[in-house]
């Protein structure tokens, strides 16, 4: 299934025939209170204090840029502190109240693995989830498909046999390379 073809409504959601599921987790299972502003303003900040221009760079610009500039561990430090706080005043969306389901499942995020896992316990999930893959877990991240790929390997589950489920084009672009179904919420 590609993104165009993607199911809407988190009632109607069909899981079934799966060998595992992996979700998204901000927007998916939960909304973290991030202040991307803040956050982007923090980057901004750290890139200027080591010497490079970071005028009218987004924040995934930077994070892009960080590797190349020697800044991305500073830089995940900065974006982890905000991601955590927000996961520990995050909402709790529809679709976490469909877990548990009868399938391994996997979060694959684009947040930190600890802003991931730190949602996940506030809501009562992590007794659900068999895998966790953040954006720091592995060498890159979304839509690259190794998170992905990364999640499924660790589920035992090939990617013929799963389904992401995501909220973003980022999430269905992911999944396509993965070779996944993939349904949007």
């Amino acid at each position: 299934m590609t993104a165009a073809d993607a199911d809407t409504d988190p009632e109607a959601a069909d899981y079934d025939g799966y060998g595992a599921v992996v979700f998204d987790l901000d927007g998916t299972l939960v909304r973290l209170a991030v202040d991307w502003d803040a956050a982007a303003a923090d980057a901004v900040a750290l890139f200027e204090r080591n010497g490079h221009d970071a005028a009218g760079a987004g924040l995934w610009e930077l994070l892009e840029r960080a590797d190349e500039v020697g800044l991305r561990a500073e830089l995940e430090s900065v974006l982890s502190d905000h991601e955590v706080r927000g996961a520990e005043t995050s909402d709790r969306l529809p679709h976490a109240d469909r877990l548990p389901l009868s399938v391994p499942i996997g979060v694959c995020s684009l947040n930190c693995e600890a802003a991931c896992r730190a949602a996940l316990h506030r809501h009562a999930l992590a007794a659900h989830v068999d895998s966790v893959i953040g954006r720091d877990s592995v060498a890159t991240y979304k839509p690259d498909p190794e998170p992905l790929l990364a999640s499924l390997r660790e589920l035992g589950v090939d990617p013929d046999d799963a389904l992401f489920v995501g909220d973003s084009e980022r999430d269905g672009v992911t999944a396509d390379r993965a070779g996944v179904d993939f349904r949007r919420v």
